[in-house]
């Protein structure tokens, strides 16, 4: 099954949306690459739609997402009266097709931030099978109903916000006919791994603790984290610890030896080691670059403006 994968942030957006119902002999019209999705979904009949060389029969209960770069036709006309929502949306993040095979939840290389950065659009990923049986059809189709009810006052701003937060529930229903399927045990083994590291990290860890709490070979954790996240156990722990190190530095005034201790680390000279490997600065470096006024010293604040001005006599 293809699935089509977004990165968000920026989410995908919609565009428009609206009902159609074709009598037998009808088809869906042909076009080429028209640079937006078209997500359609059947609740009555079928369409017979292809996309360059796949074939699709979309019934009742089905939804299908044609691509924006492809070329798109009617295989046959409708053999009876048919009944289907058509929504148009797009994304200005990017997309790309995956199949089972990328079927992992977790974060890949890229999408870790980069060294230095700390207030960050953290981003994420959205998997919608692009043919698929609705899980619940008859909640996609009141949302869908409420889409093209809204049109009509389409104009307001409030509506479309509406119509935004509409489009992402249809976003979820569909993405959760993708999260139903069973995922690899790989996936599910460095998932867990993932989580137990997050859990207790402030802990001192070794890999072979973290095959004991699984009941799996460290080996194997690893190479099933190594494909999920792209990195090993250890180098997932450090940069966790080095996110809630960060962190520390900037929303509390501790000691850069106590958030060394608090974040997992024994030695305050390995934590800072570590940490100017891995951001370029040392962390009290990183601490001054946000606590420091632009415009002057560290901690400066300017005077309030009716302050300044009692002092000049006026």
């Amino acid at each position: 099954m293809s699935v089509i994968e977004f990165t968000a942030l920026p989410l995908p957006h919609y565009i428009c949306a609206g009902y159609s119902v074709a009598g037998p002999g009808r088809k869906h019209p042909e076009r080429y690459a028209i640079g937006e999705f078209d997500l359609l979904v059947v609740a009555q009949g079928c369409l017979y739609i292809g996309e360059e060389d796949r074939h699709y029969e979309v019934s009742e209960g089905h939804a299908l997402i044609l691509r924006p770069d492809l070329h798109h036709y009617p295989t046959a006309g409708c053999r009876e009266k048919t009944i289907s929502y058509w929504l148009h949306f797009h994304t200005a993040g990017s997309w790309r097709m995956a199949d089972d095979e990328d079927g992992e939840d977790g974060s890949r290389p890229d999408d870790q931030p980069a060294p230095g950065r700390t207030f960050r659009m953290q981003t994420f990923r959205i998997r919608v099978p692009q043919f698929s049986r609705l899980a619940h059809p008859a909640k996609m189709y009141e949302v869908l109903r409420q889409l093209v009810a809204l049109e009509r006052d389409s104009h307001l701003h409030w509506v479309r916000w509406e119509q935004q937060l509409l489009f992402q529930q249809v976003l979820m229903m569909l993405a959760a006919g993708d999260r139903a399927r069973l995922p690899r045990p790989g996936a599910v083994v460095a998932d867990q791994a993932a989580s137990y590291l997050r859990q207790h990290y402030r802990e001192k860890l070794t890999a072979r603790d973290l095959g004991e709490a699984l009941n799996f070979h460290p080996v194997y954790i690893a190479r099933c984290m190594k494909r999920q996240f792209g990195c090993s156990p250890m180098e997932y722990l450090m940069h966790y610890r080095l996110e809630q190190a960060k962190l520390l530095l900037l929303q509390t005034d501790l000691p850069v030896g106590q958030i060394a201790q608090e974040v997992g680390f024994r030695q305050p000279a390995y934590f800072t080691a570590c940490f100017v490997k891995h951001e370029g600065v040392t962390p009290s470096e990183y601490r001054r670059r946000f606590l420091q006024h632009p415009g002057g010293a560290e901690g400066a604040h300017p005077k309030p403006a009716v302050q300044a001005a009692s002092e000049g006599g006026h």
